[in-house]
């Protein structure tokens, strides 16, 4: 089978447990079209990654500034990809369209990047952002006194760590259950910087 020696720019709209996938084609006419959903996983990235470095196409990534953190630029360009994080607020968008769609956003942003139409923001190395971390979660605990459960959705989105509590709760609930399990599956983290060894 022939190779694609064309360049794919691919979008990516990302979630905590998922990320959609667009493709758009090299070229004003390029096909742009949905790959598909798949899981915020490294092994379920790299899976991606080779099927579509298999076609011989130079890959260029992009996603949308949000929670979720640096880790996915991290990982692409540490492995030698062309990634760009984009600022939310400068992405262009079409008038009457106000309901946000995961697939429609990915395919959008394939489409944007292949124009050169994104803006992208500093992604700050490992330790700004732990630092970052540090002063976000002082200043919370200095306007109240929280729960250290808290801490933990926002805390492991941005470092790519997934808790899993030890008990039930609601599918719906983004409260962290606190219990012994808690507090040893902490001590097992590996600190991705200095400054995160003070956070948990």
């Amino acid at each position: 089978m022939k190779k694609n020696l064309r360049t794919k720019f691919v979008g990516m709209d990302v979630h905590q447990k998922s990320i959609s996938i667009a493709i758009a084609d090299d070229g004003p006419d390029g096909e742009v079209r949905l790959y598909g959903t798949i899981k915020n996983t490294v092994e379920a990235i790299d899976k991606v990654i080779r099927k579509l470095v298999s076609t011989g196409a130079e890959l260029h990534f992009v996603y949308e500034a949000g929670p979720c953190g640096f880790a996915l630029y991290r990982h692409l360009t540490g492995n030698g990809f062309s990634c760009i994080v984009a600022a939310p607020s400068m992405i262009p968008k079409k008038s009457g369209v106000r309901i946000k769609n995961d697939k429609r956003d990915a395919i959008a942003l394939a489409r944007l990047l292949r124009a050169g139409e994104l803006s992208p923001i500093y992604v700050p190395d490992t330790e700004d952002e732990a630092m970052r971390d540090l002063t976000r979660a002082r200043n919370e605990a200095r306007i109240a006194e929280r729960n250290p459960s808290t801490l933990l959705p926002t805390t492991s989105r941005t470092t790519s760590t997934h808790y899993r509590s030890s008990r039930r709760q609601s599918s719906r609930s983004t409260t962290v259950l606190w219990t012994m399990h808690s507090t040893l599956w902490c001590g097992t983290l590996r600190r991705k910087a200095f400054a995160h060894g003070w956070l948990w």
